[in-house]
């Protein structure tokens, strides 16, 4: 009996076996045309977990029926690559998969480099990372970089039902009956990741005792109980996780609700509290701002109360938050106005601080924090004296631009377009 998994059994052998990534594997595609012209280079193949960086390697090797070794850059040593290496000697070409490439530390990679540049090795290094962020530049420029899609859910299925009928490698000697919304609900349930689905489905079937017919029935409660948890692909260091941050901001900032919890339930199911945190801090003082501080307010509350509970319960006090940040007004004039600030300075437009605004201590001036001809505005009735505060250089320049989008935001910008007024 094959104790292997119905995953690992049914990796494809050829290109037209591989699940989806037909921008890559259909016909007249870059790897298609690779493989048919049998000119190889090495690649970088990225994307999500179970979408098929194993099954491309593999069924570029059963297309050019060149051999195929599968190594990991950290579990394997330096002298497991020279045993591919001396196989490479021999044969002529060895496609070797290294899985995890962005871990490969340098002594393996220099010896692995000479072999790649003479074509003996072709790397297809899989990665869940961004190769531009993650993998070395040494190995990135001798390599193709290719993106994987996440698995749609039709692409999933195609593959369920080849497992189901193949006798050879698949599930094809058991007589199984499995129901249309048992198979919707493992093509979905996985979140693209074939490898979980196939996985599922064998646990359903060995584990399913036949009816007094002889045949296995699996319907969707069956198929619910052998996939726990539904697959849900986010690693807090992978490009996934970034995206879902920048989703779950852009939602609140275009006041989508419904948009912004889904992600808010996405990062919840991952257990990232203090990214989930952080970026709401974040959307309530750049996004929110000056037109609703009240909501700033509240989500500082919001979030400390989230991290003294913890989950589950802290998914309460996250959720009035967003849904407050969603529907408050916007303004991102504080941002604006501060960044545009900084990029004076940074373009070393700042100058010398006015003299009448210099520290007394070093004036020489009779009243402690006061500069020679500075005008205490405390001493005037109204509280407010014309005088210059920017340096010359930059006098007049007009950094806030206040937006009327909230009742405090608008009354200061009443405030400010009378001082503006008065200091002309």
């Amino acid at each position: 009996m094959n104790t292997q998994p119905l995953a690992y059994r049914m990796r494809p052998r050829v290109l037209e076996e591989v699940a989806g990534q037909k921008h890559l594997v259909g016909e007249g595609k870059i790897i298609y045309r690779m493989v048919k012209a049998r000119q190889l280079s090495s690649m970088i193949l990225f994307g999500p977990p179970g979408v098929g960086k194993t099954s491309i390697a593999s069924a570029i090797a059963g297309s050019t029926d060149y051999a195929f070794r599968m190594l990991n850059a950290v579990t394997n040593n330096k002298k497991d690559m020279e045993i591919v290496v001396e196989e490479a000697k021999m044969s002529g070409k060895v496609i070797l998969l290294l899985d995890e490439v962005h871990r490969l530390d340098k002594a393996k990679q220099d010896f692995l480099l000479p072999y790649l540049e003479n074509g003996m090795v072709v790397l297809i290094g899989a990665t869940t990372g961004n190769p531009y962020h993650v993998i070395n530049p040494a190995i990135r420029s001798r390599c193709q970089i290719f993106e994987l899609k996440p698995l749609q859910p039709e692409d999933i299925k195609e593959v369920l039902h080849r497992a189901l009928a193949d006798s050879e490698r698949g599930l094809g000697k058991f007589q199984v009956e499995v129901t249309d919304d048992a198979l919707e609900f493992l093509a979905n349930a996985t979140n693209g990741d074939l490898r979980s689905a196939l996985n599922g489905l064998e646990l359903a079937v060995l584990s399913t005792e036949p009816n007094d017919d002889g045949i296995i029935h699996i319907n969707v409660e069956i198929a619910g109980e052998c996939i726990q948890k539904k697959g849900f692909s986010h690693e807090r260091d992978g490009d996934a996780h970034y995206d879902v941050l920048s989703g779950f901001q852009k939602s609140i900032r275009g006041s989508d609700v419904n948009a912004a919890l889904h992600y808010l339930g996405r990062l919840i199911v991952a257990g990232d509290l203090p990214s989930i945190v952080r970026r709401l801090l974040v959307i309530a003082y750049e996004d929110v701002g000056l037109a609703n501080p009240q909501a700033a307010a509240r989500t500082v509350a919001a979030v400390t109360t989230a991290e003294k509970i913890g989950f589950p319960e802290a998914r309460i006090p996250l959720a009035n938050a967003v849904i407050d940040l969603c529907l408050s007004p916007k303004s991102n004039s504080a941002i604006m106005a501060i960044d545009a600030a900084i990029a004076d300075i940074e373009n070393g437009r700042s100058g010398e601080v006015p003299d009448h605004l210099k520290d007394a201590h070093y004036l020489g001036a009779k009243k402690l924090g006061r500069g020679i001809d500075y005008k205490y505005p405390h001493d005037y009735e109204s509280g407010w004296v014309k005088q210059q505060y920017l340096p010359d250089l930059i006098a007049g320049k007009k950094y806030y631009q206040p937006k009327k989008t909230g009742k405090y935001e608008s009354a200061l910008a009443q405030v400010y377009e009378k001082i503006n007024d008065l200091m002309k």
